[in-house]
């Protein structure tokens, strides 16, 4: 096993588990790491999206009482049920656009550029949301309507283009829907599982022919670096947006995007 694709690995698991929940795009700043790095080997798109698991069970980790509270309680429990209900709305809209136009996504826009212009205008809207953005009282993701969550799906469907960011779209669905921040990035951190989970083993479903056991180690680390990068992330963002707007994201995206542009191009 070549020494350099298991570092390329840790550092593409860091770059996934720091950027994953926060709205900058963690698929484009692994399409762009990749690049710069080399890491082009046939499972290359697999690995990008399968490390999203090691994220994810990151916040499986963190909110575990709360998603053990809905399991257990989503029979007998209108605010399981309605939790459950809420993710199932938002997690529909996407799946569906991402089952049918899956493979073209993947052909033609998972490139740096695409990515850098995606970047740019994500960054663009989303200051310009948090501009106009009225105070919104504080609430929890329990409290969150049906209309609020269809809202906050439809708004994950453009996080199938690459750079768009999928916690981005999400959070800023969820601010135009009329949740404060705190509580439309915990539900952004929640509805990322279903939609990853369906993701990844679709990927992995498709591709397994490509895989060999010489890819394992280099899933390895970099699933278990974006775990532990993820745990100390969501940590630190969920207490950030309490306080903080997300313009600076906005600025940073725009600044990323467009050296992004200017390099590849």
């Amino acid at each position: 096993m070549d020494f350099y694709i298991l570092w390329v690995a840790f550092l593409l698991g860091i770059v996934e588990g720091v950027t994953e929940f926060l709205p900058v795009s963690s698929t484009g700043h692994l399409i762009i790491g990749a690049e710069l790095l080399g890491y082009k080997s046939p499972s290359s798109k697999v690995f990008e999206i399968f490390i999203q698991l090691g994220a994810i069970f990151a916040v499986m980790v963190e909110y575990r009482k709360k998603l053990l509270s809905t399991f257990i309680g989503i029979r007998t429990d209108k605010i399981a049920q309605n939790f459950f209900t809420n993710l199932v709305i938002a997690f529909i809209p996407a799946a569906i656009l991402g089952f049918f136009f899956h493979s073209f996504i993947k052909l033609y826009l998972f490139s740096p550029v695409v990515v850098g212009i995606a970047l740019v205008i994500g960054g663009i809207i989303m200051i310009i949301i948090e501009k106009k953005l009225s105070i919104r009282s504080k609430t929890n993701i329990d409290k969150i309507s049906k209309r609020q969550s269809l809202m906050i799906g439809l708004a994950q469907c453009f996080a199938l283009i690459p750079g768009v960011s999928r916690a981005a779209s999400t959070i800023m669905g969820g601010l135009i829907a009329g949740l404060d921040r705190k509580t439309a990035t915990e539900f952004s951190f929640f509805l990322a599982i279903p939609i990853i989970f369906a993701a990844s083993i679709f990927d992995l479903a498709t591709n397994i022919n490509i895989l060999s056991k010489n890819d394992l180690p280099i899933f390895a680390v970099g699933f278990i670096t974006a775990f532990f990068s993820s745990y100390l992330i969501i940590k630190i963002f969920i207490q950030f947006v309490a306080h903080n707007t997300f313009i600076g994201f906005g600025w940073y995206r725009i600044i990323v995007g467009l050296i992004t542009i200017y390099y590849f191009l």
